[in-house]
């Protein structure tokens, strides 16, 4: 795949963004099993992208279902280099309130799902450099876009990744909130987890749609969210759109190379199977 494309990965209406030209569909198979849906190949803002539906059109998937590796295989397969990840969360904190935006650097690991958010294995064992698990370069463009666009978008914070499908408990939400973390959502961190041993640079605009239900008057309600989600999707669309063509053409960044240290079974060892299943992956390595 000789383009440098743009990934995003958010919500069934992020796709019908104005501008977004040249669409296709196309069907990637993974050796991971199959991907969230069909991913959208186009151009927007003078750049390739491919959009990916994180729980499928019209939101068939849980959470805790989703097919991780699948979803970032498939969006390395087709020369995705850079992926923006729209997702809502709920605060954990007063300072982030409903509709704001939180530019996250950090995440905390609720799940019990890490054989899952991990490529390697099966005769080939590498171990990725995660002490800043977003990519910094691309957290920024995302951080001042927003600001530009007039929304109010905090500089860095924690996300727990819990499992879901149910929301927290109020002791959970309780000592996340003492915790001082910033947001709680059930998706990024695998996906920046498998984006990182991709090579890919993985950045989220972390969309607030509630305060969990740490505060004693406001708890988290689907219909709550769906409002939220709603009111957050426009300014979403011209955050993306105005960051994606300051996005560099070449990818250089230092998690374009994060597997150059990180691999440690010799390459004399590794299992032909695996490498062709890891093909897109490790093909520079190759």
């Amino acid at each position: 795949m000789s383009e440098h494309r743009i990934g995003i990965i958010g919500g069934t209406g992020l796709y019908q963004i104005e501008g977004f030209t040249g669409q296709k569909w196309v069907k990637v198979r993974t050796p991971f099993g199959p991907p969230s849906d069909d991913l959208l190949t186009g151009k927007l803002a003078g750049r390739h992208v491919v959009f990916l539906a994180r729980h499928g059109r019209g939101h068939r998937i849980l959470p805790n279902e989703l097919n991780h590796r699948a979803n970032i295989w498939a969006m390395k397969k087709l020369g995705v280099d850079w992926i923006v990840s729209v997702s809502a969360v709920g605060s954990l904190q007063e300072k982030y309130k409903p509709c704001d935006i939180v530019l996250i650097d950090q995440f905390l690991d609720r799940t019990k799902r890490g054989p899952e958010h991990t490529f390697f294995g099966r005769g080939i064992v590498a171990h990725i450099a995660f002490a800043y698990p977003i990519c910094r370069e691309l957290r920024q463009i995302l951080l001042k876009t927003a600001r530009a666009c007039g929304a109010t978008a905090h500089d860095g914070g924690t996300y727990v990744n819990m499992e879901g499908p149910a929301f927290s408990t109020r002791a959970e939400s309780l000592a996340n909130h003492h915790a001082g973390y910033g947001v709680i959502g059930m998706t990024n961190l695998g996906e920046a987890k498998c984006a990182r041993e991709a090579e890919i640079a993985y950045a989220t605009l972390a969309m607030s749609t509630d305060y969990d239900c740490w505060k004693e008057d406001e708890h988290v309600t689907l219909a709550m969210i769906i409002r939220n989600l709603h009111r957050n999707a426009d300014m979403a669309k011209r955050i993306v759109t105005a960051a994606i063509s300051q996005i560099p053409v070449a990818p250089d960044w230092p998690c374009h190379s994060t597997l150059k240290n990180a691999i440690l079974t010799d390459k004399k060892l590794w299992p032909k199977k695996t490498v062709t299943a890891l093909k897109p992956i490790l093909a520079k390595y190759l």
